[in-house]
């Protein structure tokens, strides 16, 4: 399409509306229209209003639109917000498919097949957000390019249909030299930058709050992509790890680099004889907790190792991690979480049912434990099977919800003399089965070893960065926008009279203020507010 040249010279892009340069109304529609004209964005020439032919062209339009921008931002919020009613994948430790239909009945189960239990990783969230981020480039692109070219193209001498179509416009006879050096000056105390072009004048300041709305574009588009980067393996790590005392494990997402230690977890409670300040919270609650810790060794891996060879550590640090003071390393934070009291090892004894004689005791690892336990004489104890946290499944078999012992059950073949060939027995916690009748023995209970479990949480996040930046830059186009203002002053000699017109892209009354300040020891009437004269007369009427 062809570039519209307009009868002062300049050359404009097809689609204005506006001539950049002397403001002349180039649409043909808008000639014999005497409304004020719109200013949003100086008639320039937006590409989504003027080329609507290829695919291109229709994906532009499409993200340029407000409405496509403001729904986009809707949906995202409402995706958020549902994903906040039941809890993410990354804070249950059973599996999903199992643990929503479970807990939540079909509620669940239509939430885990939507994709909701995981939707901050969900792909369809990730598109939804780079599709927001492209209508923030888009929309901004589309405005504040040929607004940047307008402005900047824009003379001093201006058309007299732009000038009459003002919203601030007023007519003067011819004024004296002094009344116009008066002018200049009055507008240059008050910070304007004026322009002179053969007698006429055009004041501007405050310019720079027009970018405001783009400088906000620009801080949006910074702070997704922080939040994009965060579905980038590495970028961002929040992730569980439960250690015994005395284990060592290794750091989630450190490619097992880093081994943790924990050797001592403390709870500490308030007294309610020396603590007299939380003397009404221990009555009325029972027991107030004054510190959870845990005393930690951090370890670093000195080599690559074979597969299943030990690794080789080399300890970096002791650290007491506490409720906000976390272990910090190489950008990650062990932060202490929570705690459990967890079933460590189970003891029973082999006994005879009728005369209650033991044959020998044994001590079952719920880590790891052994198939077999020989007693000696001729008895033992084979496991047929174990089920470290019991439940009976939907068809009636029994079945284990997690690794965590919290219900340890098991299925025992126990052989004894009278019994070569073996009895089985299937124990639970205060439950006993006996599926082929009555045995002559049975696996006595004798106690349970339990040990605590500290709970960490590590972190790291390496798009923090970018989400501050964006903030800051948000803050920075916000506080642009909002406390400054795009103000211009024309003073033009036409038909052998001064014209003042003006023009603000918002508080109109701060600029017809200063227009009056402008205008004192001047021989120069005030001009109206046509909007303000016109919903007047309507009113009277």
């Amino acid at each position: 399409m062809n570039d519209v040249k307009c009868e002062c010279g300049h050359v404009n892009p097809h689609g204005t509306v506006l001539c950049e340069a002397c403001g002349k109304v180039l649409d043909e529609n808008e000639i014999n229209n005497k409304e004020l004209l719109d200013m949003r964005y100086e008639g320039s020439a937006r590409r989504s209003q003027t080329y609507n032919k290829t695919i291109i062209d229709k994906i532009w339009n499409f993200f340029s639109s407000v409405k496509v921008g403001v729904w986009l931002i809707i949906i995202t919020l409402i995706a958020s917000t549902i994903g906040t009613i039941l809890p993410q994948e990354m804070y249950i430790n059973q599996p999903p498919d199992v643990y929503y239909e479970q807990e939540y009945g079909w509620f669940g189960k239509l939430y885990y097949q939507l994709g909701l239990h995981d939707l901050y990783g969900s792909w369809w969230y990730l598109l939804l957000i780079a599709m927001l981020g492209i209508s923030l480039v888009i929309c901004s692109l589309d405005r504040v390019v040929p607004l940047y070219k307008a402005l900047k193209a824009q003379r001093v001498t201006r058309n007299e249909g732009f000038l009459k179509r003002q919203r601030v416009f007023g007519v003067n006879e011819i004024a004296s030299e002094n009344d116009l050096t008066t002018i200049k000056k009055q507008l240059k105390d008050r910070r304007y930058h004026v322009r002179e072009e053969n007698g006429d004048l055009l004041a501007e300041k405050g310019r720079f709050s027009r970018w405001g709305p783009y400088v906000n574009h620009v801080g949006l588009i910074i702070f997704l992509f922080g939040g994009i980067l965060r579905f980038i393996p590495g970028f961002y790590v929040n992730e569980n790890l439960w250690v015994k005392e005395g284990e060592t494990a290794a750091v989630p997402e450190t490619g097992g680099q880093f081994y943790l230690q924990n050797n001592q977890f403390i709870l500490q409670h308030y007294d309610k004889n020396k603590d007299k300040t939380f003397e009404k919270a221990i009555d009325r609650a029972g027991a107030v907790v004054k510190n959870y810790q845990s005393n930690v060794v951090l370890y670093k891996r000195e080599s690559n190792n074979l597969p299943g060879e030990k690794p080789k550590l080399k300890k970096v640090t002791d650290y007491k991690v506490r409720v906000n003071q976390p272990l910090t390393f190489e950008g990650y934070s062990v932060f202490q979480a929570s705690f459990r009291n967890e079933m460590n090892a189970m003891s029973f004894s082999l006994t005879n049912k009728k005369t209650n004689q033991s044959a020998g005791n044994l001590k079952i690892d719920l880590q790891n434990p052994k198939g077999k336990y020989d007693l000696g004489n001729g008895y033992s104890v084979e496991i047929l099977n174990y089920f470290p946290d019991f439940e009976f499944a939907k068809s009636g078999e029994p079945t284990t919800k997690s690794r965590v012992p919290n219900n340890p059950a098991f299925v025992f073949r126990m052989t004894s003399p009278e019994k070569p060939k073996g009895e089985t027995s299937f124990v639970a916690i205060k439950q006993t089965i006996e599926p082929f009748g009555d045995n002559t023995y049975k696996m006595a209970f004798k106690g349970v070893d339990t040990k605590n479990v500290s709970g960490f949480i590590v972190r790291k996040d390496s798009s923090l960065w970018a989400i501050i930046l964006g903030g800051i830059i948000f803050m920075i186009g916000v506080i642009q926008g909002a406390y400054w203002n795009h103000r211009r002053i024309w003073v033009q000699n036409k038909n052998g009279q001064v014209w003042l017109a003006a023009h603000t892209n918002k508080n109109w009354y701060g600029l017809k203020s200063e227009i009056e300040t402008v205008l004192l020891g001047t021989k120069f009437s005030i001009p109206e507010d046509r909007l303000q004269k016109e919903n007047t007369d309507k009113e009277d009427v």
